[in-house]
């Protein structure tokens, strides 16, 4: 509330300055009153009318009624309240306009403000690891005085599963009873920790509460990661395989996630001889053209060498596509497609742009090795048919 309020403090101070400024610092010409400025002007005229006189512009007899007419005005001129007067004591209005800002300030938050979040938001302190386990201790021993809350102890166990201590956790989840037969994320999560606790292990009652969270939810993420992991771990691939994929297709593309799931279909399908279970359409969009050697280095290539054009994403490491093919005689032709993607989820036909590069290595490594011979990365829009990539490097 503090770092609230020393702000609005000073913010409403240097209003106020502003606003009183004139009155701390009046300028001199308003030191003069009207009543003063009106004796000085008739004052003037009085001398021009002498002046006339002693010219002898003006007789006698002008010259006497012109002057009882003009003090006659001065007279009445003079004699109302002087402005200066009028305007009262500048402490009084410095005052009234100080009470009139803060008045209107403070009826303007109060209306439309909310203090008091500002001042819960002022006492919310970073919650730290030692404050979390000793209000899930607390909670604990309140479930004990609660035996028949259900709700409670399935949050409880929740909360023994975010802080790792899954023995506590299964104690929790068992304790909420029916609660968690109706719930298949808490069923998935029941199965987890049962698994942790054995190792891996789903043989028994996680695989019984993973099909039942299946049953009620087959979408279920955490229940198909399950599902898929019990599966890899009995080495029934072709099941892993089914799993993941259903979940596969819930995740947001070119994800971390999506590429860890795809990579574990991956490993099971080559681990199970699994070929994909669907052929994907193939998008013929890609990049084109042909790659050239210069004549430095054209003698440092030997039969049996492999040249490697790779597609990347721009600013990414991962392959979106690459065309592996044994060396034969330059300028080599290459074709980029979806036919040659890395993942199903990370297509070049659905990029803008990639990344190629060229490298013709001796052993035909993934890993760019000390010696490959290699080309610069080009920028190439997606579509392009003549892209010319030319080898003309050497890797330390």
């Amino acid at each position: 509330m503090t770092s609230f309020l020393i702000p609005a403090l000073l913010l409403l101070i240097l209003v106020l300055v502003l606003l009183l400024r004139p009155l701390f610092f009046p300028a001199k010409e308003s030191e003069t009153s009207r009543r003063q400025m009106n004796a000085a002007i008739y004052r003037e005229e009085l001398d021009k009318l002498e002046a006339d006189r002693l010219a002898g512009t003006v007789d006698a007899d002008s010259y006497e009624q012109a002057h009882a007419e003009m003090r006659q005005r001065l007279f009445q001129d003079t004699d109302e309240a002087d402005d200066l007067a009028v305007l009262g004591s500048p402490k009084k209005t410095i005052v009234g306009i100080c009470l009139f800002v803060v008045l209107l300030s403070a009826g303007f938050y109060f209306y439309l403000g909310d203090a008091a979040r500002i001042a819960e938001k002022s006492a919310e302190q970073p919650m730290t690891q030692e404050a979390v386990e000793k209000m899930v201790t607390e909670f604990a021993a309140k479930m004990e005085k609660e035996p028949d809350n259900l709700k409670g102890w399935a949050m409880l166990a929740r909360s023994y599963r975010i802080l790792g201590q899954n023995a506590e956790a299964a104690k929790a989840y068992a304790r909420a009873g029916s609660f968690v037969d109706a719930d298949p994320q808490l069923l998935a999560d029941y199965a987890d920790v049962l698994a942790a606790n054995a190792n891996g292990n789903f043989a028994g009652k996680p695989q019984q509460l993973i099909n039942k969270a299946l049953a009620l939810d087959p979408n279920n993420l955490l229940a198909l990661w399950l599902s898929g992991t019990a599966a890899f771990n009995a080495q029934n691939y072709k099941a892993a395989v089914q799993s993941w994929e259903k979940l596969e297709k819930q995740l947001p593309p070119e994800t971390d996630e999506a590429r860890a799931i795809a990579g574990s279909i991956a490993e099971a399908r080559s681990k199970g001889g699994l070929s994909p279970a669907t052929t994907p359409a193939i998008n013929n969009r890609g990049v084109s053209g042909r790659v050239g050697i210069s004549s430095a280095l054209q003698s440092k290539v030997k039969a049996g060498d492999t040249l490697m054009v790779i597609a990347r994403k721009p600013g990414e490491r991962m392959p979106v596509a690459v065309l592996k093919t044994p060396v034969t005689t330059f300028p080599v032709s290459f074709v980029l497609n979806d036919a040659l993607a890395m993942s199903p989820n990370a297509l070049i036909s659905q990029l803008p742009e990639v990344s190629v590069e060229v490298r013709i290595s001796k052993t035909g490594m993934a890993m760019p090795e000390s010696g490959d011979l290699i080309s610069s990365a080009q920028t190439i829009k997606v579509g392009t048919t003549d892209a010319r990539l030319m080898v003309d490097q050497v890797r330390p």
